[in-house]
C-alpha cells in the first residue's frame, strides 16, 4: 500500500485546488518557509481522521478552512481526498485503488467517503487501523516531532517511540 495522490481544495494555505502525486517509496516534501509543507502532513492527518484542531496546528476545526488573503477570498469548504494503492490488500477492502475522502464546511457540517460512497468518520478510522498508516501513525512524522525525539532524554525518547 503506499499513497498516489493527494488532492487539497480549500484546506489552510491551498484556496484552489491542488493535486500532488507521489510514487512508491520514501518521500519528502520540500521547499522554502511558508510553501504549504506542514499543511501538506495536516491535510493527510486531517482525511486520515485526525479530529484535534490543536494537531492541525489551530484553536478550532473551522482554522482548517481557507480563510482567505490580500488577494483571494475566503472559501467555504475545506476538502482532502487521498488515494491509495491497494493491490497489496493491506487495506480491508476488495479495491485495488481506495479514495477516501473528508470536507467540512464553515457551517460545522463535516462528509465522509470512502470510494465515493457516503460514510463515517469511525469507518474512515476503523479502514485504516491495522494498516500502519492512520492518523496517529508514525508513517507521518512532522518535523516538530522530530527535534522533541532527537532532544530528549532516552527515557523519555523510548516513551514516546513506544506509545
Amino acid at each position: 500500500m503506499f499513497l498516489k495522490r493527494l488532492e487539497i481544495a480549500g484546506f489552510k494555505s491551498f484556496a484552489e485546488r491542488v493535486s500532488v502525486d507521489f510514487v512508491p517509496g520514501v518521500t519528502s516534501v520540500v521547499g522554502p518557509n511558508g510553501s504549504g509543507k506542514s499543511n501538506i502532513t495536516d491535510a493527510i492527518r486531517w482525511v486520515l481522521g485526525e479530529q484535534s484542531a490543536k494537531s492541525l496546528r489551530g484553536a478550532k476545526m473551522e482554522d482548517i478552512i481557507f480563510a482567505g488573503s490580500d488577494t483571494r477570498r475566503a472559501v467555504n469548504v475545506a476538502e482532502v481526498t487521498i488515494t491509495l494503492n491497494n493491490e497489496d490488500q493491506r487495506l480491508p477492502i476488495e479495491y485495488n485503488e481506495v479514495c477516501v475522502t473528508r470536507r467540512v464546511s464553515r457551517s460545522g457540517d463535516s462528509d465522509f467517503y470512502i470510494n465515493k460512497q457516503s460514510c463515517r468518520l469511525k469507518d474512515i478510522i476503523d479502514l485504516f487501523m491495522d494498516s500502519g498508516m492512520g492518523r496517529e501513525a508514525f508513517s507521518i512524522i512532522s518535523q516538530g516531532k522530530v527535534e522533541e525525539i532527537l532532544s530528549s532524554k532516552s527515557g523519555a525518547t523510548r516513551f514516546s517511540i513506544s506509545v
